[in-house]
């Protein structure tokens, strides 16, 4: 037993936290690996070649411990969500020898979630992308311009 009250407590060092702007900062370069932004944009311009809309990156390497980045794509109906989620698992199986370590949803296609480790791919139904809204909760993640190869082609 020691003589000292229960009420203190040895005195910690720590950092001072960043403060919040610092945090949000666009202009700080990520962390995320050059790799896994390429798989990223693998992913997504595979989701584009099976017509998913509303296709968003963010770069949550900063912000999350669990994957450098999320990508985020609506398919309009259970056959296109899997469509879209088998044409990545290909492409990113092809070009960078990944498979997923885990895939949730895929008997359904409502919402097919991929886990590589370094990203997450989510493909979803519009209601289900709408109601879990992952764009909002992920804001602090910082999005990552992309544009689908046709689009720029149509330039």
């Amino acid at each position: 037993m020691t003589d000292r009250p229960i009420d203190t407590a040895p005195e910690l060092e720590t950092e001072t936290p960043a403060s919040e702007t610092e945090l949000l900062d666009e202009n700080r370069p990520s962390t995320a690996s050059a790799e896994n932004l390429k798989m990223a944009l693998a992913a997504a311009e595979a989701a584009d070649d099976r017509k998913g809309g509303d296709i968003v990156i963010l770069d949550v390497a900063d912000v999350a411990y669990l994957a450098d980045f999320f990508v985020l794509v609506s398919g309009l109906s259970p056959t296109q969500v899997k469509a879209i989620a088998n044409s990545i698992g290909d492409t990113l199986e092809e070009e960078f020898e990944r498979v997923p370590r885990h895939i949730e949803g895929m008997g359904e296609g409502r919402w097919i979630l991929q886990d590589y480790g370094d990203i997450v791919v989510h493909c979803f139904m519009p209601d289900e992308r709408e109601f879990y809204n992952l764009e909002a909760f992920w804001s602090h993640g910082k999005r990552v311009e992309w544009e689908s190869q046709g689009q720029q082609s149509l330039a």
